[in-house]
């Protein structure tokens, strides 16, 4: 049986940054010391090291990032949008069609019971259908929709934030696509702010 989701990997993708925000950071950070006479050429690395060690994370809220993580399931978004600071934009399914949708199996599930799993989305995408041909609405019909389903989500959020939700969600101990996506976001605002992510 062909899986729907065999050619939709998790993808994550970032939309924006704050402009040269490890400089918006350290400017903010002396603010509160009035240390502004220390600023030079390598500077911002240090300082903002020194605040992250005395636990000073407020200057980090002045940066934010934006990402698009796209073939998720729903599972991992509805934990993803328990971070109540970060601003939220998802596929709706009271909108969406999900007369085929996609969905996500499982990276723990055994070779041998992914046709089965496969065979049960094959049965749900029934359902759905069977649901919106007598009429119901999107909306209603998706209370049969599994968890699995594919969904796309915006997410932005400042660099504080970022850092406890990487913190929680890149443990060993959260759930495996939460921790892919997240270990993915991570990986690129390390790019972009080493200085602000690399203790993580």
């Amino acid at each position: 049986m062909e899986k729907q989701s065999s050619s939709k990997k998790l993808k994550v993708e970032l939309i924006a940054i704050t402009p040269d925000a490890e400089n918006v950071i350290e400017q903010a950070g002396r603010t509160c010391y009035l240390s502004f006479d220390k600023i030079g050429a390598n500077s911002q690395e240090e300082f903002i090291q020194r605040l992250l060690k005395m636990g000073h994370e407020t200057p980090l809220e002045h940066a934010y990032a934006t990402f698009r993580i796209k073939n998720c399931s729903r599972a991992m978004t509805h934990q993803l949008v328990r971070h109540r600071l970060m601003a939220v934009s998802q596929q709706s399914q009271r909108y969406v069609n999900e007369n085929q949708f996609c969905y996500v199996v499982p990276e723990t599930m055994p070779d041998e019971f992914v046709d089965d799993f496969c065979g049960d989305m094959k049965i749900i995408q029934d359902m759905y259908d069977k649901w919106r041909s007598r009429g119901l609405k999107k909306e209603d019909a998706r209370f049969v929709l599994p968890n699995a389903c594919t969904s796309e989500i915006v997410v932005s959020a400042d660099f504080r934030e970022w850092r406890h939700i990487f913190k929680l969600r890149t443990s060993p101990k959260a759930q495996w696509e939460i921790r892919n996506a997240c270990s993915a976001m991570l990986e690129i605002l390390r790019k972009h702010s080493k200085a602000c992510f690399e203790d993580i």
